[in-house]
């Protein structure tokens, strides 16, 4: 689970309430109007905007932006120094004994075509072509967060001239009803503002980052990939390799791998036997 957007919102609202009640009467900001306003207008912006398709996975693109984000840089690193590892001794078409243990398809599809003997700018051209229309499609995906996070703060203006306009119209009538129809103006506003920026765009900001971190993996597969079929030194693939990875992540890297080191040091004989 990914902590931090989760405590994110729990303190945005946290806060938020925190400051409603200071002097303040939480039952003043519970308006169901103005909800149906920002909401319902927000969703039905969202709808009418994307086809069915894309709006299906908005479910599954919630969980992932909740789910904690996996640095593999250092596996998908190792992963492709073992198989230059093969391909230097073995040759290239060696790596064909691998391909139903490599689980990523676009890693899967890279051997594939250099087993095959695709000109390497013909490779490059093709991995970073795929990379180039998965980044494409995840914006889109994205962009349907980003609609709604600029679309409520707009409803949110819809209810506040709902509201004005309830008021001046009653401005000779009664007017007891001025009061509720200036505070659904006020409350819609105050409605879109928060879905905008405590729900709709941090769901965004998290799966744009998620796609980033996905897209610097490609590009060092891709550079792998190509290493393997100019047969370059395994070490030498691994060192250009790390230099797209922060220094941070290298550290956080040793440490995860000198952790099990360390614990499996008594039962050595265990490990190496599964």
């Amino acid at each position: 689970m990914n902590i931090t957007i989760l405590m994110g919102i729990a303190l945005g609202f946290g806060m938020t309430f925190f400051g409603i009640m200071q002097g303040g009467d939480i039952n003043n900001f519970v308006e169901i109007a103005s909800l149906s306003i920002v909401l319902g207008g927000t969703i039905g912006a969202v709808i009418a905007s994307y086809p069915m398709e894309d709006l299906k996975k908005i479910p599954t693109l919630i969980k992932l932006a909740l789910r904690k984000s996996e640095n593999n840089y250092m596996e998908q690193v190792h992963e492709i120094v073992e198989m230059a590892n093969v391909a230097r001794k073995n040759g290239i078409l060696a790596l064909e004994d691998r391909l139903d243990d490599i689980k990523d398809p676009f890693v899967k599809n890279g051997i594939m075509l250099i087993m095959d003997g695709t000109d390497p700018e013909l490779v490059k051209s093709m991995l970073e072509t795929q990379a180039y229309f998965t980044d494409e499609r995840h914006g889109k995906l994205i962009s349907m967060f980003e609609t709604a996070s600029s679309c409520a703060p707009a409803f949110g203006m819809v209810g506040t001239l709902i509201g004005l306009i309830n008021m001046l119209k009653n401005l000779t009538g009664d007017m007891d009803s001025i009061g509720p129809s200036m505070s659904t103006a006020l409350i819609t506003t105050f409605y879109g503002v928060i879905f905008a920026n405590l729900i709709f765009n941090p769901i965004a900001k998290q799966l744009a980052a998620k796609n980033a971190e996905e897209m610097l993996c490609k590009d060092i597969i891709i550079e792998g990939i190509l290493s393997i079929q100019d047969g370059e030194n395994p070490r030498v693939i691994e060192d250009k390799l790390k230099a797209f990875i922060a220094a941070s992540d290298l550290e956080d890297a040793k440490k995860k791998s000198a952790e099990p080191a360390e614990d499996a040091a008594e039962p050595e004989g265990e490990v190496q036997n599964g």
